[in-house]
């Protein structure tokens, strides 16, 4: 236990992911997301219009100790954006303490959580404001923004989670794909690329 113990923080969170009382806070930008979209050509079309320090994403989060038992409180602000067919989309991870969840509050805009298992189950569960998804431990996590607003989230994980990013670079994407539907709304569809997590089977 820190001596003395962290005073408690009092944050104030807006629709727009400004965290009043946060500690840190990071930026993606469109040079960071090489590999990411499977669509190589838009992504490059992308970045040769926009330049690689167009900003995809926010993170701004507030945390004091990484102790057991200690919270990591933050907001993520995702642009919208199109590659493709594909919407635009955060790295995304599985905890390196993979059996950590995390919590995800939408406050603002509409998106998509696509989260897979390593033993292959893939779901797409929709957000709008007002909703939140708990993601169990054991489960790949990657925000998705299907609309034409920025897509914000609150979450909160345990500070001693950590995160993998390499996982889903090494298994070619997450399972599935958040595209558009041909009109006006969102779909998925399998990743044809995808090879699985840590030689399992493919989702």
């Amino acid at each position: 236990m820190p001596s003395p113990p962290p005073d408690p923080a009092r944050l104030a969170v807006a629709t727009d992911g400004r965290l009043t009382g946060a500690t840190g806070r990071y930026t993606k930008r469109l040079g960071d997301m090489d590999g990411v979209y499977r669509d190589r050509t838009a992504y490059a079309e992308q970045l040769a219009a926009r330049g690689a320090d167009a900003v995809v994403y926010t993170v701004q989060e507030q945390r004091d100790v990484e102790d057991d038992g200690a919270l990591i409180v933050g907001t993520s602000t995702l642009l919208p954006g199109r590659y493709g067919d594909e919407f635009a989309v955060t790295r995304g991870h599985l905890h390196a303490r993979p059996n950590r969840a995390e919590l995800y509050y939408c406050l603002s805009g509409t998106g998509v959580m696509l989260v897979d298992t390593v033993d292959g189950r893939t779901k797409a569960l929709p957000l709008s404001p007002g909703e939140a998804v708990h993601v169990p431990g054991h489960w790949v996590h990657r925000s998705v923004n299907t609309g034409t607003e920025p897509f914000v989230t609150m979450f909160c994980y345990p500070a001693d989670s950590g995160q993998n990013y390499a996982l889903i670079e090494a298994a070619e994407g997450m399972a599935s794909l958040v595209v558009d539907d041909g009109a006006g709304g969102w779909t998925t569809r399998p990743n044809p690329d995808h090879r699985g997590y840590d030689g399992g089977s493919p989702c």
